[in-house]
């Protein structure tokens, strides 16, 4: 047994996948809420990576894996955007034999291998009871497996593109757009000057909500989602007509990194799939820009509109998380401990409908949670409606639930 001294409970957290601010601010809310409540929390470094990392020797050092957490320690992070836990895009269930810890090697010798055994040993071997792993779809997965293996689960909705199944909001989404706002502000300055248009590409592999809910906000003239195959030659030539119409001689679209040509596939950086199957996305700006430059002289009067193209990636997901980003994650921890309180177990605590609540945690695997196409984005004009305000919730389509 490690030496962790059991009171009334011991909760482990983690933090899975890509960061996001609000994801320390979601720690504080759990840790300084426990303790009071005299339960021990223990932080798990690297995501599910630090559980499968642990060494079940009381003589080995574990502190790249875990340590106890303190409210000095949470509240002084809470500032801070990230996670100081660090993360990893781990998947227990799915270790390939070339990342397999060293105490499991001989083992396990699949090409892929399931490390669940020995993820249930670790957490017994640490003394922890509950678990609370904060994560977008890929990570929660794995939480729901724990639960269905018996295991005391709560898990917390974070990902920037706000597609977790089940919950209009997840950690991460309003600073990602409240940035995405802001930097297409401050793009305008060279693409006006130069006359050109403006190709950003934004996070966003099946979801097009974060480009959406910038432009619905003024941030483009155009979006193009995943959730719609486009035409180039038809936005090319609303670009071009929007670029006529302003003073300032420019145009701007936003590209979800997910978005695919009509008669094409989508594209990526490169080959290599993570361990939950995603191969990293990247690369639709650059090829739309490529074809606005040679396509706008049909529209232009044989003239090309040059372009400036920015993948704004990860400058929408640093520095410090906004006054949602703050706030919500705060109510999410602790709610979090309500459930744990009650012992509620196997539930996601979700924002519906403006209130904060529960569902079970099977919601992750219900359906993908995507833009209602037909109800909020207008495909002939590669844009949102602008008539679906009244009776909908702060972020307007983020209100669908998985189908």
């Amino acid at each position: 047994m490690a030496n962790i001294n059991k009171t009334k409970g011991v909760i482990g957290i983690l933090t899975g996948g890509g960061d996001v601010p609000g994801l320390n601010p979601a720690i504080r809310g759990v840790t300084i809420r426990a303790i009071r409540e005299g339960y021990k929390v223990i932080g798990i470094r690297r995501g599910w990576g630090g559980l499968i990392d642990i060494v079940r020797d009381e003589n080995a050092d574990n502190s790249e894996n875990f340590f106890e957490l303190t409210e000095e320690v949470v509240t002084k992070a809470a500032r801070t955007g990230g996670t100081f836990l660090h993360t990893s895009r781990t998947n227990p269930s799915k270790v390939s034999k070339e990342d397999m810890p060293n105490q499991y090697k001989d083992k396990y010798t699949d090409d892929i291998n399931d490390l669940t055994e020995e993820v249930l040993k670790n957490l017994d071997w640490l003394g922890i009871d509950i678990m609370i792993p904060i994560g977008g779809d890929d990570t929660l997965s794995y939480g729901l497996r724990l639960h269905q293996e018996g295991f005391n689960v709560v898990a917390i909705p974070k990902t920037m593109d706000n597609d977790v199944p089940g919950t209009d909001y997840c950690i991460g989404f309003s600073t990602c757009i409240s940035r995405t706002i802001q930097l297409a502000n401050e793009l305008r300055t060279p693409t006006g000057s130069h006359e050109r248009f403006c190709v950003m590409e934004v996070f966003g592999r099946y979801a097009g909500f974060t480009a959406m809910l910038p432009t619905l906000a003024g941030a483009a003239h155009r979006c193009i989602i995943p959730e719609h195959k486009f035409n180039v030659e038809q936005l090319t030539e609303l670009l071009v007509e929007d670029r006529k119409k302003n003073p300032s001689n420019y145009s701007m679209v936003m590209i979800s990194e997910g978005a695919v040509i009509e008669g094409e596939e989508m594209v990526f950086e490169d080959s290599e799939a993570d361990a939950f199957g995603h191969k990293k996305l990247g690369g639709i700006g650059d090829m739309v820009s490529d074809r606005l430059k040679t396509l706008s002289k049909k529209f232009n009067n044989g003239r090309s509109i040059g372009t400036i193209n920015q993948k704004l990636g990860y400058t929408t997901r640093c520095g410090n998380p906004d006054a949602i980003d703050s706030i919500a994650p705060m109510a999410f921890g602790n709610i979090a401990l309500d459930l744990v309180l009650r012992q509620e177990y196997g539930r996601l605590v979700v924002l519906n409908n403006g209130k904060y609540g529960d569902r079970s945690i099977d919601v992750i695997e219900s359906g993908s949670k995507t833009v209602d196409v037909e109800k909020y984005y207008n495909t002939d004009r590669y844009r949102p409606y602008y008539n679906i305000f009244e009776d909908q919730p702060l972020f307007i389509m983020a209100s669908q639930i998985a189908k």
